[in-house]
């Protein structure tokens, strides 16, 4: 038997139901070639290097599988057509590669969006927000009252009052 990995990213907005209707039809796909599913892993949520349709976040699934050496070229064919044809509004990339079948199936994976709390400064200033971050690091500053110094021309941190 071979085995398989398929990593493929899907468009942020994926539903559950949509997953598990692209999981059961893939799992039906590795069946009817002979084999069997290893394992099927949601990732999570991730910001892409760069947009892909027209989407700055994508979810990855990734999917192991095993197969005699006479079924490949076929269900490797189908599950190309089934991603890339059958579910290409919501499968936006993918890429299936060969897994050694006396080697260790652990991996590490990166943290998700979903996992990883975030300071709000930080996720300002990496998504090119930084001009909402103040000088002290606060991201909400309290208004200026009218009983407060007037404001330096220079000094766009801080709000005032017209008088």
């Amino acid at each position: 038997m071979m085995r398989y990995e398929a990593l493929f990213l899907t468009v942020p907005e994926i539903t559950k139901s949509e997953m598990e209707t692209i999981e059961k039809q893939l799992n039906d796909l590795v069946i009817d070639a002979h084999g069997e599913i290893i394992s099927f892993e949601r990732w999570g949520k991730y910001r892409l290097a760069y947009p892909v349709a027209k989407n700055e976040y994508g979810v990855y699934y990734l999917t192991r599988f095993q197969v005699g050496p006479e079924h490949t070229q076929k269900l490797l064919s189908e599950l190309k057509n089934f991603l890339d044809i059958k579910y290409g509004n919501l499968v936006k990339r993918t890429m299936v590669s060969v897994l050694p079948v006396h080697k260790s199936l652990e991996y590490q994976r990166p943290e998700s969006l979903e996992e990883t709390p975030q300071d709000v400064d930080d996720f300002l200033r990496k998504n090119k927000m930084g001009a909402f971050v103040g000088k002290s690091g606060a991201s909400f500053k309290k208004p200026r009252t009218s009983k407060q110094e007037p404001v330096e021309v220079g000094d766009l941190d801080e709000t005032f009052d017209a008088e």
